[in-house]
């Protein structure tokens, strides 16, 4: 039984849930799931449709991007995925989409405002709108500069990647990150619903109102902080 199994098939349900989820279309979109102790991740081939995936043909690479095992080429986005993995220890799973409500919110280079308690419940800021790389980026190692652009933006902002599971990537998409690779799926999905309530949400009030802090801390808190009582 091969060392990588366990990982292959934790990347490849999380993004056999990338279509479920309306997060995708065709074959766009990826996830990977990261092994520590091996020092590799399990991430989608690229450009093969979903129903032709299996957990074998999850691609194995290290954290510097080079393929350790696999006969497919692993998805484009892979650097991005590695130097993620490399500079943020307790990631553990990582989700790329181009969800259409999230991806627009990058298209137009904005922070996704805190409208909501269903913000709340998963950020207490903005969801981050990186801008566009520089042309010196874009021109060399588009993909590698792309985790970097992320990791760079983070410190700009002092945000925690802990705390802050996602962001955008102005005028490209979304990235979310977890513990493992279903949290990284779940962290896309709702940053694609949040997206869509906000957009929702200024299309019925042009002025609408950021949630007040007692809010934001009061939701955020209660499932995330040390007294936190939602759930069993």
């Amino acid at each position: 039984m091969s060392e990588f199994l366990e990982i292959q098939q934790s990347a490849y349900l999380a993004n056999m849930e990338l279509p479920k989820l309306g997060l995708v279309s065709f074959t766009f979109g990826n996830v990977s799931a990261a092994d520590r102790k091996l020092g590799v991740f399990a991430i989608k081939p690229s450009g093969i449709p979903y129903a032709e995936l299996s957990p074998k043909k999850m691609v194995i690479v290290d954290f510097e991007g080079k393929v350790v095992k696999g006969k497919l080429h692993p998805s484009s986005d892979t650097l991005t995925h590695a130097v993620l993995y490399k500079h943020w220890k307790n990631v553990n799973g990582i989700a790329h989409t181009h969800s259409l409500y999230a991806t627009a919110w990058a298209q137009s280079q904005r922070d996704i405002p805190i409208y909501g308690t269903t913000h709340a419940d998963h950020n207490t800021v903005d969801i981050p709108c990186a801008p566009p790389m520089n042309d010196e980026m874009v021109r060399g190692n588009y993909e590698y500069e792309t985790g970097f652009q992320i990791i760079n933006y983070f410190k700009q902002k002092k945000l925690k990647y802990e705390e802050v599971e996602m962001i955008l990537i102005g005028n490209h998409a979304p990235f979310a990150w977890g513990q493992n690779a279903a949290k990284a799926v779940y962290n896309s999905a709702m940053l694609e619903y949040i997206a869509q309530l906000a957009y929702l949400t200024e299309n019925i009030r042009a002025d609408a109102m950021r949630l007040k802090d007692s809010l934001i801390k009061k939701h955020f808190e209660r499932k995330h902080g040390p007294d936190s009582y939602y759930g069993q």
